[in-house]
Parts: C-alpha cells; structure tokens; sequence
C-alpha cells in the first residue's frame, strides 16, 4: 500500500484580489511530497514560491483547489504543530539571548521549564551552536543567527520544516557551509523539508526533489526527482550528474518564461 503524501496539492490556485485587479499567484499547482523528502522551490521572483509555502502553512488561504498536510486542512496541521517555518530574515528577539528565542515557541506552547532547558540545548548541539545560548543576536554572525533561526523552528520537534529562502542574504562562503550542515541535519533528524531558493545550484545540491516554477500564475513546469546520493560532499557540484539537473532546472526555468 502507498503511503499518503505528507503534502498533497491538487489543482491549487490563490487569487489575491487588489485595488488594481486580481493578481493569479498561483494555478493549477499539483504536487506530492512524501515523509523524509527534501522539496526545493525553484523560480522567477513573483512565481508563488513562497506563497505556496505560506499556503501550507495556512498563512494564506488558497482560493481553489485542495491542501492536505498530514491528511489534514493546513489550518489544523498548524493547530496540531505539524512544521517548524523559517523565514528569511533570522526574526531573532534583540533583547533575548539565543537560548531565550529558542525557547520562545516552548513557553507559548507551556512546556515545563527544564524541558524547555534539555530541548533549547538539544537543538543547539543540532545547529553546532552549543555554548551560544547565553549569547546575544547581537553578538553572532548573520550565518549563526540563520542556525539559531533554525532551532528555533526545531525546537518543538515537528516533522516537517519550511525554509523560505533562508541563505539568501548570506555570502557564498558561508552559504555553502550553511548548505553542508543542513544536509546533516536533515540525514540525522529524517524531517521533510519544504525549501525556496533562487539558487540552482543550492536547489539541485539539498533536494531529493527540486519543483521549477513559472513567472505569475505559479504553475509547476518540472518536478525533478534527484539521483544524487545522499550522501553529499560540496564538490558533487562539479560531476556530470550534477550538472546535468541544473541543465535541466534550468531549461524548465526557461520553459516556464514561454507562458508569458
């Protein structure tokens, strides 16, 4: 028996409506991702990436079309803490330490506080940022504040994390180590993983999957099932195999600007 995806999208559209008319942010999306996938987003600015990942986070409301997470409305996936979602910018608190923001979703959620204390310093080992709890954000990198971000998104341990994009601020360097610890971190948790890039090397380096979209409406024009193995030094960039997905993500990026 196949196992149900633990997203499911079936002819997804969302339409906002503005003072200048409707604006099509997304059409006909069709999509499947199963426990354990690493999902990267891959488009145009504009081309409902990051929309797709707020619908599943039930932070935009789809206007056709079904969403499932777990088999549920995302609304009450949210409700039941199925995802951790890290934005863009790390969103860390100033005026609290590292350990302080980590906690944060655990003292909303009332955990006890030596559970608080063992999961914030479980999550930090995860993230290679043990010792820096008592730091201020001001006091870390823009890379460690990312780690911390993403700590915080796993700190109430849910199976799923949404990434909107969060290295794209960063400089190559760090972005690339950025890259290699989270694919540890994904090897050792087992989480499915949403991610949005702009980047195709990034997309096709994490993903056992990479869905390329097109400019507004947001429609899939290729989903990509990746033959890398997980196992993944950076300098499987320069292998044939490699360089052939990002020909191919590439050429739907393409195919996706023939809608215009």
């Amino acid at each position: 028996m196949t196992a149900t995806p633990v997203i499911q999208a079936k002819g997804l559209d969302l339409t906002f409506q503005t003072n200048d008319g409707p604006v099509h942010a997304l059409k006909g999306v069709d999509l499947d991702i199963d426990k354990g996938d690493f999902v990267s987003f891959i488009g145009p600015s504009g081309c409902g990436k990051t929309t797709f990942l707020r619908c599943i986070a039930a932070l935009e409301q789809p206007t056709g079309g079904t969403l499932t997470v777990n088999g549920m409305t995302p609304e009450d996936a949210r409700l039941a803490r199925a995802y951790g979602y890290v934005f863009q910018a790390a969103g860390l608190y100033p005026w609290r330490t590292i350990a302080g923001n980590i906690k944060l979703p655990l003292e909303i959620m009332g955990f006890s506080k030596a559970e608080q204390a063992q999961r914030v310093e479980k999550v930090l080992e995860l993230v290679d940022l043990a010792g820096f709890g008592g730091k201020f954000p001001w006091q870390l990198s823009g890379g460690m504040q990312q780690r911390a971000s993403i700590a915080r998104a796993l700190s109430f341990d849910a199976d799923i994390l949404l990434m909107d994009e969060p290295f794209g601020a960063l400089d190559e360097i760090v972005r690339d180590h950025l890259n290699e610890e989270l694919l540890k971190l994904w090897a050792r948790t087992g989480k499915t993983i949403g991610f949005v890039t702009h980047s195709i090397p990034e997309a096709v380096y994490l993903s056992t999957k990479i869905v390329v979209m097109s400019p507004r409406p947001g429609r899939i024009t290729d989903v990509i099932d990746s033959p890398l193995p997980k196992d993944r030094p950076l300098d499987i960039r320069d292998t044939p195999e490699f360089l052939e997905i990002a020909h191919r993500v590439r050429e739907g990026l393409r195919a996706g600007h023939a809608y215009d």
